[in-house]
């Protein structure tokens, strides 16, 4: 049987980036829609929804950041976001905003097809062998949906970002992790330095469970050595 290819949708105003990115991602395998700005790709997402969105964060009218917010609102689809300022706070709005990941402009087109097939290779479902829903303190985690269930049996979706980060921590149950070696697994690549994105999603994934910082008693701060989730995790018969 013939594999589908995946499909990624590229936005960005700029028509020259988005040929270039369509002609490279095409020759890698990859099915390529093209959007010049958000209502554009909404039309298009109307037809089929992508795999994965390449969005740019510097668009004319609708900026990648507003569109990033509300396409949170109704889609869990994966988001690279491109971003051609130096300055880290358009990276890290994105990040808390849900994007998956984010690239600096100019960029190699061989790390965005990396980040694009990290991305989607961690995105996709757990394999029929594993257990579909684990149990971890008061919560459930349906791993084919990507869904959070409380102890009251309500869903809510997970963003890409933060179903990966969720992945990393019930798969390394009582074990510190430090802010390298969870971006690490949860990106497939080791952290830049300086990088704070870990802090980021950490901070919105304590939201999503009902704890902050200071009182999180589920994934708990290791002063000066990072993170541990602080319960045992066992899958649902």
């Amino acid at each position: 049987m013939t594999m589908q290819p995946s499909t990624v949708a590229v936005v960005d105003d700029d028509a020259e980036i988005r040929e270039l990115l369509k002609t490279y991602l095409e020759r890698q395998g990859f099915a390529v829609a093209l959007a010049a700005d958000g209502e554009a790709l909404r039309a298009l997402m109307q037809e089929a929804v992508p795999d994965l969105l390449v969005l740019d964060i510097m668009m004319p009218g609708e900026d990648g950041l507003s569109l990033c917010r509300d396409l949170r609102r109704h889609h869990q689809v994966p988001i690279i976001m491109l971003t051609a300022s130096a300055d880290e706070t358009d990276r890290i709005l994105g990040l808390e905003l849900g994007a998956d990941d984010y690239l600096a402009k100019p960029f190699n087109p061989r790390e965005l097809l990396a980040r694009i097939k990290s991305v989607l290779r961690r995105a996709r479902p757990v394999s029929p062998e594993a257990a579909r829903v684990v149990r971890f303190g008061h919560w459930r985690l349906d791993r084919i949906t990507r869904e959070l269930i409380d102890a009251e049996g309500q869903r809510s979706a997970l963003s890409g970002a933060d179903y990966l980060l969720l992945g990393v921590f019930l798969e390394h149950p009582e074990q510190v992790l430090s802010r390298e070696r969870l971006y690490d697994l949860s990106r497939g690549r080791r952290a830049p330095p300086l990088d704070r994105s870990i802090d980021v999603h950490m901070c919105r994934l304590r939201q999503r469970l009902g704890e902050d910082a200071q009182h999180s008693q589920l994934i708990r701060t290791v002063r000066g050595a990072g993170y541990v989730l602080a319960t045992t995790v066992d899958a649902e018969v």
